[in-house]
């Protein structure tokens, strides 16, 4: 059943110790071995096909078969929620067939087999993830008048967490990378993260210390702004200030050399306004990158209106040689990503203000299928981060353009309880020292509720619905905002990005597959209820009147080379 269930491949040797297969030959010995098989009395007949067969574990209903079943049932909900049909299907083929003879029972199989082929599940996780991963992967959105680019050195300015796990992930695929820092004791703490990462590899057996060695020797750590004069790319991981980022690029621009890319890794200032610092604005980009980096597979390349083609090919080929899935985003507050997510974590926020117990906040987002609850979410983001973002939108857009509750609910959290998430071991969660056990919501969070309601008069479908919606609404917000230009972008990005629930096959996927109509009056039904958070935006009101889907009025473009 794990076998069945996970789908993990395993080596030879493993599936041998586990009698998948029987022997294990060298090609050219493999007509020999099978005579020699032969000779020493070797059966034609499957064991499941001899009529003495019996099951090896014993009958479904046996003492083997009543361990097996309930607990299997439960670790399936643990796992999938229920939301994803070929785990049900799994279960019930192993269920069924194994109380019916071996003809009968494949014949269960197969059918089981052309439904879940056949559901909406299906296509919408093999468009995403298979077909739409693998168009952009080859560079799909890549400027195809631009020869191709190799970034031979990378300096890196600001080697604090992000900036040193981006030279790690650089180093570790070929590339030179200088990390740079204001005093040479930053920098090396940079490259000591990047030591950390890869003994923590080696320990658990997943390097060797040949690989430490090789992409150590590549990355170098300096306070000397001089060795960009020899970088192809740079990278700007400074602190997320316009102030300390325009000093950095003052400094910055007069060593650069004339056919350099520089490039932000800002999460949410506008790419056009940081810009403005750049003499040559044509050679300006947005990489960002999620955190942990060595383990998040999205790259979300932000092109400024000024942007010019070399740029975005060199960010492609980089993107791509450092084997991430790259998705490319017009400029705008929070670009893609950071936009919808942020609308999850402040449903989270504006559920807890409502009075909804915080348990059954965090329970029914995991439910709806994101990987984990926004309060959980929000503690890993940074609490005081979280409000820094806060302030700087209200600061640069005015008090509307923010929640003034849950405003008051963060500052109540970071400036007077002290509690900024996991980074201090302290947020929504208690987080115990490593290896003591579980974290656990904090005790005394429901004392920052206004108010509390009865959880068994809630509706467990709407919350988890008003989770998935408010990211799909704002998704379809960037399609008429031309933030997103192509659709399989916004799904393989929903997906990879942050987790939205893959058995949808992304935030766009999931209006398509509903019905426009269908979601537009979903999005009616709890705008009533909740707020103008929900209203759909014009774009999509008008495709639900024609019946539209996103992927029939914008279809991608196919790859020419493909």
């Amino acid at each position: 059943m794990q076998l069945l269930l996970k789908g993990e491949a395993i080596n030879l040797d493993k599936a041998k110790a586990l009698k998948l297969v029987d022997a294990v030959v060298p090609a050219a010995d493999l007509v020999t071995s099978a005579k020699d098989w032969i000779k020493g009395g070797g059966k034609a007949v499957a064991p499941w096909d001899d009529k003495a067969f019996k099951l090896p574990g014993g009958p479904v209903y046996s003492k083997a078969g009543m361990m097996m079943f309930p607990a299997g049932n439960a670790i399936f909900r643990r796992e999938t929620y229920d939301n994803y049909p070929a785990a049900r299907a799994i279960m019930q083929c192993v269920y069924e067939g194994l109380q019916l003879p071996i003809d009968a029972a494949l014949r269960v199989e197969s059918r089981y087999f052309t439904q879940i082929l056949r559901s909406k599940e299906a296509a919408a996780m093999i468009r995403s993830l298979f077909l739409s991963m693998q168009e952009l992967n080859k560079g799909a959105r890549r400027p195809q008048n631009v020869p191709a680019t190799k970034v031979k050195k990378l300096a890196i300015i600001g080697a604090g967490f992000m900036g040193a796990s981006v030279g790690y992930v650089s180093a570790r695929a070929g590339i030179d990378v200088v990390l740079i820092d204001r005093d040479q004791e930053s920098a090396d703490k940079g490259k000591g993260h990047a030591q950390a990462v890869i003994d923590d590899l080696i320990k658990k057996g997943r390097a060797k210390e040949s690989d430490r060695d090789a992409i150590l020797s590549r990355i170098s750590a300096t306070a000397d702004y001089s060795v960009l004069k020899d970088c192809d790319l740079i990278i700007e991981a400074v602190f997320e200030d316009r102030k300390v980022k325009a000093e950095t690029y003052a400094k910055a621009q007069p060593l650069l050399k004339p056919d350099a890319i520089f490039a932000s890794n800002t999460s949410t200032l506008p790419i056009n306004s940081l810009a403005e610092e750049f003499k040559d604005q044509s050679k300006f980009i947005g990489i960002h990158f999620f955190s942990p980096v060595e383990k998040m597979m999205l790259v979300e390349i932000i092109v400024g209106k000024n942007t010019g083609d070399v740029a975005l090919a060199t960010a492609l080929d980089y993107v791509r040689l450092i084997g991430k899935t790259p998705i490319v985003v017009n400029d705008s507050r929070g670009f893609f990503a950071n936009r919808c997510v942020l609308r999850f974590t402040a449903e989270g926020l504006e559920m807890l203000m409502e009075g909804v117990p915080p348990a059954m906040i965090e329970n029914t987002a995991k439910m709806a299928g994101m990987p984990v609850g926004p309060l959980s979410l929000s503690d890993e983001v940074a609490l005081d981060l979280v409000l820094k973002i806060m302030k700087a939108t209200e600061a640069d857009l005015g008090a509307n353009a923010i929640d003034q509750t849950q405003k008051k609910l963060l500052v109540e959290m970071v400036e007077k309880q002290g509690r900024f998430g996991r980074k201090n071991g302290k947020g929504f969660y208690d987080y115990p020292e490593k290896g003591k056990g579980q974290k656990s919501l904090w005790s005394a969070l429901s004392g920052l509720q206004p108010k509390h309601l009865d959880p068994d008069t809630l509706d467990i479908e709407e919350l988890k619905q008003r989770f998935l919606v408010v990211q799909a609404v704002e998704a379809a917000r960037t399609v008429e905002d031309h933030v997103i230009t192509d659709m399989r972008e916004a799904d393989v990005g929903s997906i990879l990005g942050f987790g939205f629930a893959p058995f949808t096959g992304g935030t766009l996927s999931y209006i398509d597959f509903m019905g426009t109509k269908n979601f537009v009056e979903l999005c009616h039904k709890l705008e009533a209820k909740y707020g103008s958070r929900f209203t759909p935006p014009k774009l999509l009101i008008e495709m639900a009147a024609k019946g539209e889907t996103f992927y029939g009025r914008f279809p991608p473009k196919k790859l020419a080379a493909a």
